[in-house]
């Protein structure tokens, strides 16, 4: 005896194409309040301050850290082919290209998505938001355009203090403690490093990020069940859904950037 049944599968499959029309019609409505977003100025600087200020602490902590690991171990990788000179430019390109965005879309999603679903979420389960629609007001221009915005311009921000502190990091571990040429260290980042190529493609991948992130979690907290369980599940679901975006959507742009 079959445990699915044709009617079971019919109706998942109509259940998760609903779900990506009503995703795919909040997002280009979330993309239409850009002029109303910013109008009001205020809310999405007060939500840049509380996504921004608050991920800096574990954004740039984690960046040096990454700076020391990359610094250690690509100087004994490099040092075998007598080219540990070009220990600045390893790790620069490593954080502008990859780490950088990666990392600080996974850490801002751990940190600022699962704040923004758990307080989307409980708004709702407090009523708020129906009692925003029973006064004719927007929920979704009032309270879910500045923070998607905010999100999309934090995002790139904290990938470029990610991948800052990382340089530093690197350069403490390379020069200062192993003893890596600095004047090497550094002419080798100004010669190697294209604006474009790498610098430019690093914040088109931040940019993609942040509206992914911030998206999945206002998505899964404006769905989220008005109970104390389900603003938890949402909240779970954030962090997986945006973690497997990140990646999946870094797998594509980096084929699509840098495929010669």
């Amino acid at each position: 005896m079959s445990w699915y049944q044709p009617k079971d599968i019919g109706f998942a499959v109509r259940r998760h194409l609903d779900a990506m029309g009503y995703a795919a019609r909040l997002f280009g409505r979330l993309l239409a309040t850009v002029g109303y977003a910013f109008k009001r100025n205020v809310l999405v600087r007060d939500q840049i301050h509380f996504l921004g200020n608050y991920s800096l602490p574990i954004i740039t902590v984690a960046g040096l850290f990454v700076g020391f690991v990359f610094g250690l171990q690509g100087y004994y990788v490099l040092k075998r082919y007598g080219s540990a000179e070009s220990l600045g430019l390893m790790v620069t390109l490593s954080l502008l290209r990859e780490l950088g965005p990666v990392v600080s879309a996974l850490l801002f999603a751990g940190r600022a998505g699962t704040s923004l679903t758990a307080e989307i979420g409980l708004m709702k389960a407090g009523e708020q938001i129906s009692v925003m629609e029973m006064m004719a007001v927007d929920p979704i221009e009032r309270v879910l355009a500045p923070r998607f915005w905010a999100g999309v311009i934090t995002m790139p921000l904290l990938a470029a203090m990610f991948s800052a502190t990382g340089v530093i990091g690197g350069w403490v571990v390379g020069v200062l403690m192993i003893g890596v040429d600095g004047g090497a260290f550094w002419s080798q980042i100004q010669g190697g490093v294209d604006v474009f190529q790498d610098l430019g493609n690093g914040v088109i991948k931040s940019i993609v990020f942040g509206v992914a992130v911030t998206f999945i979690a206002l998505l899964q907290g404006y769905n989220a069940q008005a109970t104390p369980e389900g603003v938890a599940k949402a909240t779970t679901r954030t962090v997986v859904m945006a973690s497997l975006t990140v990646l999946g959507l870094d797998f594509i742009l980096t084929a699509m950037m840098f495929t010669v």
